[in-house]
């Protein structure tokens, strides 16, 4: 499946801007996770953080699974 991910990364603008926006809520998931006394705020944003990465996972491996199916 990594081969297949990467292939997308290049040839499917689509699904390299939700690759980017994962990453990018990792990134910030990383430094929520490393508060030692996160605020209200910053607990509410990590919990919205992770259904929106979920959200994004799920349509990259719809993307994937048609890739795979078509080719």
């Amino acid at each position: 499946m990594e081969e297949v991910k990467d292939i997308l990364i290049k040839e499917n603008q689509t699904f390299k801007e939700l690759a980017q926006q994962h990453q990018s809520y990792e990134k910030r998931l990383s430094e929520l996770a490393g508060l030692s006394y996160p605020s209200d705020e910053e607990i509410l944003e990590e919990t919205t953080l992770k259904r929106k990465k979920l959200v994004i996972k799920d349509e990259m491996y719809n993307i994937m699974n048609e890739y795979c199916n078509s080719h």
